[in-house]
């Protein structure tokens, strides 16, 4: 089964003589542990097409499907409780609350999702350690390097075993150094844990850790890359 389905996925914005359309009946795929890019001018659809898949939009025509489940079939409740046991995200600023340390900012969704405190934390400890931060876990955001608030900002999504990261332009803040270290995150992420990463980036660089990039323009998708290479011209361009 897929992790991701979507099928003639539209939203579209405004009526009459201001009405945008934003994505354009797209239809894709991402199977289990892949890491899929996509790449686009600004405005051409690619955060708008993660908000609709991570339901946090509503399309205005098609549907998306997470593991089979189809987004639209649920009430507001149980998107969310969706969206917390199966989804992660991350975010360009990464969003770490500066007054809670790394073991608290780890635990933080699992604590809201109704675990206990010393459960959560049990759990965020042993991310943390995954992730190499462990000796940092009393530590608040402004006490760690850059690159140990990637990597808290990685267990926290990972603390709740999503089977799907969303990832909207991560890198988009960081030195090219920096970005790089966080797309080496991402493939270890997909690689040694098996998670599928939808990742929306502007850099050729960071979508070069992807298994396939999509290229969008104009709210649709236009060309796809697998392993560096085009496909043949007879395929079928989807995700």
């Amino acid at each position: 089964m897929n992790v991701v389905e979507t099928e003639n996925l539209t939203r579209i914005y405004g009526s009459g003589d201001a009405q945008v359309t934003a994505l354009d009946h797209v239809s894709l795929h991402v199977e289990p542990g892949e890491f899929v890019a996509v790449m686009g001018p600004s405005g051409c659809g690619k955060s708008t097409l993660l908000h609709l898949i991570g339901g946090l939009d509503s399309p205005s025509e098609g549907l998306v499907k997470i593991d089979g489940q189809d987004l639209s079939a649920l009430n507001d409740d149980a998107l969310t409780d969706l969206r917390r046991q199966r989804i992660g995200f991350i975010f360009q600023f990464f969003n770490l609350i500066p007054t809670l340390t790394a073991l608290d900012n780890t635990a933080l969704p699992l604590v809201l999702g109704g675990t206990k405190p010393a459960d959560a934390q049990a759990r965020a400890a042993e991310w943390l350690q995954k992730l190499e931060v462990a000796d940092r876990r009393t530590h608040r955001p402004e006490e760690l390097s850059g690159g140990q608030r990637q990597r808290v900002a990685i267990a926290r999504v990972l603390v709740t075993e999503p089977s799907l990261i969303l990832a909207d332009e991560p890198t988009g803040n960081l030195d090219s150094s920096a970005a790089d270290d966080f797309a080496k995150l991402l493939r270890e992420t997909v690689d040694k844990w098996e998670r599928s990463i939808l990742l929306v980036t502007h850099d050729p660089r960071i979508s070069s850790y992807a298994d396939r990039i999509l290229q969008m323009k104009d709210g649709r998708i236009t060309e796809e890359t697998r392993n560096g290479k085009k496909p043949a011209a007879k395929e079928v361009i989807h995700a």
